[in-house]
């Protein structure tokens, strides 16, 4: 896991046009190599307590955001196995939202794409935050 700290929020972006997808972005939570087992990585989540891990490829780069519910639905397939990576079940590979992306437009890709959370990357695809759904409310314009 790669810890990365909390970003502060802006009220405005640097050119007041208004609020930015990285100005409304949650912190990242922990972050988990998309070649770990499904078992560990919900080991990982269940222990840390929060409501989804950010995928990693080998570079570093986000590859994907995975939820408690979508590791225990593909542990009860019957395809499973407990060598069963990450990167081997289906779930959300992108495109993911830029941090400089307006909030109002990222906020509709995400309805459109029924999207409850959304990775926040760089311009290099490096995760920065996670943007979610249910705080987007308090950023009304």
């Amino acid at each position: 896991m790669t810890p990365i700290p909390p970003r502060t929020r802006q009220a405005r972006s640097a050119d007041g046009t208004g609020l930015t997808a990285g100005d409304a972005m949650h912190a990242p939570g922990p972050q988990v190599d998309d070649h770990m087992t499904v078992d560990v990585a919900l080991s990982v989540l269940i222990g840390a307590r929060v409501p989804h891990l950010l995928l990693q490829d080998a570079d570093g780069r986000c590859a994907g955001l995975v939820t408690r519910a979508q590791l225990s639905a593909h542990r009860g397939g019957a395809w499973y196995s407990d060598r069963t990576r990450l990167r081997d079940i289906p779930l959300d590979r992108g495109p993911f939202t830029s941090s400089v992306a307006v909030l109002s437009e990222a906020e509709a890709a995400m309805r459109v794409r029924t999207l409850d959370a959304s990775p926040v990357i760089d311009e290099h695809g490096y995760a920065l935050g996670v943007l979610g759904l249910d705080g987007l409310t308090a950023h009304t314009y």
